[in-house]
């Protein structure tokens, strides 16, 4: 019997750019929730990104809201 591909997983040598500022990710600044969002307006991995997970989750909690309020869009047309 085979055994089972295990995936690796790839960790950023980037550190987390809210912890360095000290801040949190807000839904009023646009522009620091840019990092999160893909050219296409999609929510990127934090692989990607090279956020810690606890940032990871509050700025896509903060995308969410900021398109609900229409701060953002929720696809790359306009």
């Amino acid at each position: 019997m085979a055994q089972p591909i295990k995936k690796k997983i790839r960790r950023s040598n980037k550190p987390c750019s809210f912890c360095v500022k000290k801040t949190e990710p807000d839904y009023k600044d646009v522009e620091s929730l840019r990092v999160v969002l893909s050219n296409k307006d999609r929510i990127v991995s934090r692989l990607l990104t090279g956020i810690c997970q606890k940032h990871q989750k509050r700025a896509t909690a903060a995308v969410k809201r900021a398109r609900h309020l229409a701060l953002l869009p929720f696809d790359g047309r306009l």
